[in-house]
């Protein structure tokens, strides 16, 4: 399952972060989003780009072109 796949108000765990450039991968990690650790989807823009999510307590907006490719776990 992809991270833009989520419903709002849903919580999962990051397995794997696929197909992202070297420095977008470096970005998000360096901003809490690591494999094993819980997500949830806060909200999504009203044409579905970006979205809001709270990782480790922090509230980030990610694109929806890198949100499908951050693979999770529900």
């Amino acid at each position: 399952m992809k991270l833009n796949d989520l419903k709002i108000g849903q919580s999962a765990h990051i397995v794997h972060l696929d197909a992202l450039s070297s420095d977008i991968r470096k970005k998000l990690m360096i901003m809490g989003m690591l494999p094993n650790t819980r997500v949830t989807l806060i909200r999504k823009a009203p044409m579905g780009d970006p979205l809001q999510v709270e990782v480790r307590g922090v509230s980030l907006a990610i694109r929806g072109q890198v949100a499908s490719a951050i693979e999770i776990e529900v």
